[in-house]
């Protein structure tokens, strides 16, 4: 094998130090392999992720950990020059290092629906007090569409780009859908809504939507639109990200809330479902995601890594 795989680096440009040192870190995975009875030519993304996993756990610092899986993709490039593969696992892991290997807190199915179900409840009292007042008007229909927007995004997984980009006409009620769009990114999918979100939906694309431009005589085909004079869904979405934060301060972004929805597709659907439900061109792209299962990961670590 030595000889070969060196050849093989040889012939990609790769100096002697440099092939020497792939070489050996292929070695130290190759050992790690045989230790969990691993073929190391068939290694999956997931046993890949273990890896990862174990190298941490040694205390392996992160830029180490990229050198090391920089090496493996070498030698996975060589597997498939040998025909013994037709993809390289790593492809995913290092696109522009580990450090491109996102680690979301993931929140769970049941914590999500919490957050829709309680977005925005306001006192009765308050409601009566203030319902003559505009400022308060204007706050209840804000309220009515950013729930709106909070649905597709925990329903739906949609991201603050496909969220921007959606068109009224893109929501079919009688049906129960919503188009989503494609882009260079991303591949085109109709999506079931949920009944909790239809009554809210049609009561903002019939009645609240109208209304919220009215405020400042403006006309959009978009389906979310500004209370104020712009139309800037940046504004929109730093605004709701603000209130969620408030709501649950463990919610940091949009993209946290977009991977904890593919992560619990991923635990209840194929990876192929999934890639279609997210809206990704590329199946890789999908499998990304399932780092963020440490449910799963744990479970690989105490397999190979029982003491």
């Amino acid at each position: 094998m030595e000889k070969t795989f060196k050849r093989f680096l040889e012939s990609k440009g790769q100096s002697k130090s440099t092939r020497n040192r792939f070489f050996k870190d292929v070695m130290m995975f190759i050992n790690w392999t045989e230790d969990e009875r691993i073929e190391s030519e068939f290694t999956t993304y997931r046993e890949l992720l273990s890896y990862v996993q174990y190298l941490k756990i040694r205390e392996v610092k992160q830029r180490t950990i990229q050198l090391y899986i920089n090496s493996l993709k070498h030698y996975f490039s060589w597997c498939i020059e040998r025909n013994l593969i037709t993809e390289n696992p790593t492809r995913n892991i290092n696109i522009k290092g580990v450090k491109r290997i996102y680690l979301y807190d993931i929140l769970k199915k049941n914590e999500l629906e919490l957050l829709f179900n309680s977005f925005e409840n306001k006192d009765e009292e308050e409601k009566e007090k203030n319902k003559n007042q505009n400022w308060f008007k204007v706050s209840e229909l804000v309220s009515k569409r950013n729930k709106v927007i909070l649905g597709l995004m925990i329903y739906q997984g949609l991201g603050a780009s496909e969220l921007s980009k959606l068109e009224l006409k893109d929501v079919k009620l009688r049906e129960g859908l919503v188009f989503i769009a494609g882009s260079r990114k991303s591949n085109e999918r109709e999506m079931k809504l949920e009944s909790v979100q239809i009554l809210d939906l049609m009561e903002y694309t019939l009645q609240v939507r109208q209304e919220i431009l009215n405020l400042n005589n403006k006309t959009s085909d978009c389906l979310f639109v500004s209370n104020g004079v712009s139309n800037e869904f940046r504004s929109i979405m730093s605004k709701l990200m603000h209130k969620i934060r408030k709501k649950n301060p463990r919610i940091t972004s949009s993209k946290q809330i977009r991977a904890s929805v593919i992560t619990g597709w991923l635990k209840n659907y194929n990876l192929r479902e999934a890639q279609y439900l997210a809206g990704h061109k590329f199946v890789s792209s999908t499998e990304a995601y399932l780092i963020n299962d440490f449910e799963g990961l744990q479970e690989d670590i105490g397999k190979y890594h029982p003491f």
